[in-house]
């Protein structure tokens, strides 16, 4: 996971952080793998602890060899649909201003299941640390639901 998200371009978590997310999240996550087994993709995310009925996704991953194949639309769905059968109302992900196809998967995502989706400002630049690999992007909020 870490070597994909890595190769995906994402703001890369620990090895370390990767081995717990499977060990404490595997239920809220979902892994996609080809016929030889190798991990294609990838979707992390957890229930809030202090808002039960939400969903938060932390990342979606696809092999750079796989894009263009909607590998991160089929992920979302299957997230979608296992959370909704939980009885999770709202699925919440953070998005930098710039990441049209990350807007674009969003949005259709919700417009396929009809559910509202709203975007608000979270997390300016001044939150990310300013002598980090490089400046962080502000992260705006996308709140989609109530799912059905």
């Amino acid at each position: 996971m870490w070597r994909l998200a890595r190769d995906s371009g994402l703001d890369v978590n620990s090895p370390y952080a990767y081995v717990l997310w499977c060990r404490d999240f595997a239920a809220t996550s979902l892994a996609a793998r080809d016929g030889s087994g190798a991990l294609r993709g990838f979707v992390t995310g957890y229930v809030r602890p202090e808002a039960l009925d939400t969903y938060f996704l932390w990342q979606v991953a696809v092999d750079p060899e796989c894009r263009g194949r909607r590998l991160a639309r089929r992920m979302l769905d299957r997230v979608g649909s296992r959370i909704a059968a939980r009885g999770i109302r709202y699925l919440e992900a953070t998005v930098t201003p710039d990441n049209t196809a990350s807007r674009a998967l969003f949005a259709s995502f919700a417009r396929d299941r009809g559910a509202d989706l709203t975007w608000t400002p979270l997390f300016t630049r001044a939150h990310f640390p300013a002598d980090g690999p490089g400046p962080h992007e502000p992260e705006d909020l996308v709140r989609i639901g109530p799912l059905h």
